[in-house]
């Protein structure tokens, strides 16, 4: 028996067991189009990311936020889930995989039809209002900017994982942004957790209740190099909880891992449903589009 066939066959026996908990990142989207960060495919970011420190002081980033995100916004609406958000839904309802917690803010399991899934750093197709609080869908915020912006267009290189693009000052200049359309005035902020703001009190405390009623955590497509997701790794690992990982490279959680299998997830993730759920048909709501309906 050779190594990879070992390392599957743990990794169905572990998953077989149920009570799975999956945290995902965003190696799980690549096969939908949206390129991680670290993965074999990860695109190199030629701009510092946005902070919320940033976002919120100064106007003319956020115009630039708000001009690269709008093309980008367009390769994420169009995205689909892939055979590994379908397959880890249909793990689910085999009764396998209690929960999903991802990383990503693309939507994408929740379009496979994956329920609950807790969103960890939010979600791209949702908008809030930093003055009162609204909450808009990015849909229709879409369609106000383009009213605000008629013609605007630019050729976009690569989309990165939290949506925004690459674009020339000259194009960033020209973009009009607007405010909030309920109270006029305030600051409108897609529903993300930016780089220097803190991740929900709630929302933190939820995963870590699922990760700690779990029988085993199911690492997929993260090099859990943040804290923010490598944290439910140590906790489970420290509560005697495996853990396992599945991505394509190292990883920062891998001293912590009882299995760990790299192999693309496109590949791996519809084998072990296929394996552990053949009865399972393919899913509907995979076809759904994230952010569309």
């Amino acid at each position: 028996m050779d190594g990879v066939t070992e390392t599957t066959d743990a990794l169905a026996g572990l998953l077989a067991a149920g009570g799975v908990v999956v945290l995902s990142g965003a190696g799980l989207s690549t096969d939908s189009g949206i390129p991680d960060y670290r993965g074999p495919s990860g695109v190199a970011r030629r701009h510092t990311p946005m902070t919320f420190q940033t976002f919120t002081g100064d106007a003319v980033a956020r115009r630039r936020y708000w001009a690269r995100s709008h093309l980008g916004w367009r390769t994420i609406a169009r995205a689909a889930p892939n055979g590994g958000h379908r397959a880890v839904a249909r793990l689910q309802r085999a009764g396998l995989v209690d929960a999903v917690i991802t990383q990503n803010v693309d939507g994408l399991h929740a379009a496979a039809g994956s329920t609950p899934v807790v969103e960890l750093h939010g979600s791209l197709d949702e908008v809030v209002c930093l003055g009162c609080g609204n909450r808009t869908s990015r849909e229709e915020l879409d369609r106000r900017l383009r009213q605000a912006n008629p013609g605007f267009d630019a050729a976009v290189a690569a989309v990165n994982p939290d949506g925004d693009v690459d674009l020339a000052d000259a194009e960033v200049a020209r973009f009009r942004t607007v405010d909030c359309g309920s109270c006029r005035t305030g600051v409108l902020k897609p529903d993300v957790v930016f780089f220097g703001e803190t991740v929900p009190a709630a929302r933190v405390a939820r995963c870590f209740d699922l990760v700690r009623g779990a029988r085993s955590l199911l690492v997929l497509g993260s090099s859990l190099t943040v804290m923010s997701g490598r944290r439910f790794v140590i906790d489970a690992a420290r509560r005697g909880i495996p853990v396992a990982v599945v991505n394509q490279g190292p990883t920062r959680g891998d001293g912590y891992a009882s299995v760990r299998l790299d192999a693309p997830l496109g590949v791996a993730l519809p084998a072990l449903a296929d394996r552990l759920a053949p009865a399972d048909a393919p899913a509907e709501a995979g076809q759904l589009v994230a952010g569309g309906g």
